[in-house]
């Protein structure tokens, strides 16, 4: 599953623009797909981590190495993984360099759990890298791409990220091996509006889609967690217990295996407030880190991750991380009302209190490799996710 992120573009605008219509016109257009905050950088951190934690800022963060993330449950089933940012060095994990790279849409990063362990820091790569295991056929099955600031339109603008995405994916859908198989998930980080509803246009293509269904749009609601979601139902993994527990399912694979996603009525919903939380300026609560819900059965119906129930122990969530659709403060504000999404008992939480087993190792499998075939029942596997094109910030 490979995912794409493009930056800071309204979906109206983005609809108008030549090569996102062309983009359209090869896969599913996801109607209703929404980005979870502004600026950009939480959003990176709650595709890969399953939560913003509060964050509503660019600077560099370090997340405890007792929060996990998606690799976590990809090594699970030693699901191989890698991080493709163009023009990035291990040199740059923290910062900027004069290239075009920023830590802040490079989401593994912020996590200490990734960026304190050299064999995993290993696998966070540039777009040199990847043409080399694109060359080798040694692609990894999860991968997130994020081009440079001016390639995903930051600095640039719509319409030279379009150019630059058409060129650059254009050829690659020509290609078999990085085609077979695969779910590409093409989207913005953010709207570049903040008084808007935060939707986002997404694209799913790839083999994974079928070609009876490109030029198709798709209404269910989706957003940044759906990512994850997806990945824990493809390959039959637990959960993070946060808002990727029961988010929903592209249709895409939910369709093949029978999962029933839940649409939800939009009024008053605009995802564009991040609450209080660790790494929230205004609303901070120092030292005070959400907890997962590790009793929940989530979306892939196995639970929640094993280190995660180690770190937390028994746990209800801080937030009502079982509901479709995250957390809207700025619905709660202007509402005057804790919507059905609310807070369970938040003032109570606690900090991890111990923390997570070791994780040293990296999976080794490459995108041919391994029995995920046997263990997952569906045409999608693998899923390549992660080419990132940021959207906001």
């Amino acid at each position: 599953m490979f995912q794409i992120w493009l930056e800071n573009v309204n979906f109206e605008t983005a609809a108008g623009n030549k090569d996102m219509r062309w983009l359209a016109g090869q896969g599913i257009l996801l109607e209703n797909y929404y980005a979870v905050s502004h600026p950009s950088q939480p959003n990176y951190v709650a595709a890969v981590g399953g939560d913003t934690f509060g964050l509503q800022n660019d600077r560099y963060h370090s997340i405890p190495a007792n929060v996990s993330t998606v690799i976590e449950l990809l090594d699970t089933k030693q699901i191989s993984w890698t991080e493709y940012q163009e023009n990035f060095s291990q040199s740059d994990d923290q910062g900027a360099n004069g290239d075009g790279y920023v830590s802040k849409h490079n989401p593994l990063s912020s996590y200490d759990i990734i960026s304190s362990n050299a064999t995993r820091m290993a696998r966070v790569k540039n777009f040199t890298d990847f043409e080399q295991d694109l060359a080798g056929k040694n692609l990894p099955q999860w991968a997130f791409f994020t081009p440079n600031i001016r390639d995903d339109g930051h600095d640039t603008g719509l319409a030279f990220a379009g150019r630059w995405l058409h060129e650059w994916l254009g050829p690659l859908m020509d290609d078999e091996y990085f085609m077979n198989g695969t779910l590409i998930v093409v989207t913005f980080d953010e709207a570049k509006m903040d008084d808007i509803p935060n939707k986002v246009f997404t694209v799913l293509l790839g083999g994974a889609v079928h070609p009876s269904l490109h030029g198709t749009t798709d209404s269910m609601y989706y957003n940044h967690y759906s990512m994850l979601s997806t990945v824990s139902v493809n390959w039959d993994l637990p959960s993070l217990g946060r808002w990727d527990c029961d988010a929903n399912v592209f249709s895409v694979l939910a369709n093949k295996v029978g999962y029933k996603n839940t649409d939800i009525s939009y009024q008053g919903l605009s995802w564009n407030v991040s609450y209080p939380g660790p790494l929230n300026d205004v609303q901070e609560l120092p030292g005070w880190w959400p907890r997962p819900d590790t009793e929940a059965k989530c979306a892939s119906g196995r639970g929640v991750l094993g280190s995660v129930k180690s770190v937390w122990g028994r746990s209800g969530g801080s937030y009502n991380y079982t509901n479709v659709y995250p957390y809207d403060n700025n619905y709660q504000a202007t509402k005057g009302r804790v919507p059905a999404v609310g807070v369970n008992d938040a003032s109570s939480s606690i900090s991890p209190s111990n923390a997570a087993p070791s994780q040293t190792g990296s999976a080794s499998g490459s995108k041919n490799s391994g029995s995920l075939t046997k263990t997952v029942p569906v045409s999608l596997a693998p899923l390549l996710l992660g080419i990132a094109i940021a959207a906001l910030s």
